[in-house]
């Protein structure tokens, strides 16, 4: 790993702590063109994180820059990193809840969010889907991401305990983990097999 410049992984984070609505999930393929783009982290990598992000307690978008930057440079690079995600958005909301809170229903405010609802939607899509071609490897992960959609758009329906619906995400994530370690100790050769062809793709 090359010697990266702290001031470097903060200013890489505040741009994308600044210039993107809808934080989170919406974070992540600037997040992955960033440092990819770069050649600091492959996009391997970049998929484990996001994984791991959402996996534990946590904003994702804070998660995966305390990731990238202890991967870039240990304890200060997560530190900076993480710093320059959130510094923009602490600066926005105040400066909106000083100046900007009497004006939020003014119509032309309102239609300004929903155009920006709407972009956030399509960056989200846009990470799924290149989430989705690293982490698919084939039929059983194919199955595992249907049966999971299904389950929680359903599920989120059916389930009336709000605290029910809190946990049925980190249920599904947790039982896709313990599918693939499952999986990984009945078939270890097939899941090395195919690993080895995500590596040459």
């Amino acid at each position: 790993m090359k010697n990266i410049k702290l001031w470097s992984i903060f200013w890489k984070f505040f741009k994308i702590g600044m210039f993107t609505f809808g934080g989170g999930y919406a974070m992540i393929p600037l997040i992955e063109r960033e440092v990819v783009n770069n050649k600091w982290i492959d996009k391997e990598e970049i998929a484990d994180m996001v994984a791991i992000s959402q996996s534990i307690p946590g904003a994702v978008a804070v998660n995966m820059s305390l990731f990238v930057g202890f991967k870039l440079a240990k304890k200060k690079g997560a530190f900076t990193a993480v710093l320059g995600c959130i510094l923009p958005s602490f600066i926005i909301i105040l400066f909106v809840a000083m100046l900007l809170s009497n004006f939020q229903d003014e119509k032309i405010v309102q239609h300004a969010f929903t155009g920006i609802l709407s972009a956030v939607i399509a960056l989200i899509l846009v990470a799924a889907i290149k989430i989705a071609k690293i982490a698919i490897l084939d039929k059983v992960t194919l199955i595992i991401t249907i049966i999971t959609i299904v389950v929680l758009v359903f599920g989120q329906t059916l389930i009336v305990s709000n605290t029910l619906s809190g946990l049925l995400p980190i249920i599904l994530i947790l039982s896709g983990g313990l599918t693939g370690i499952l999986i990984y100790y009945l078939f270890p050769k097939k899941v090395r097999d195919l690993f080895k062809e995500g590596e040459e793709k």
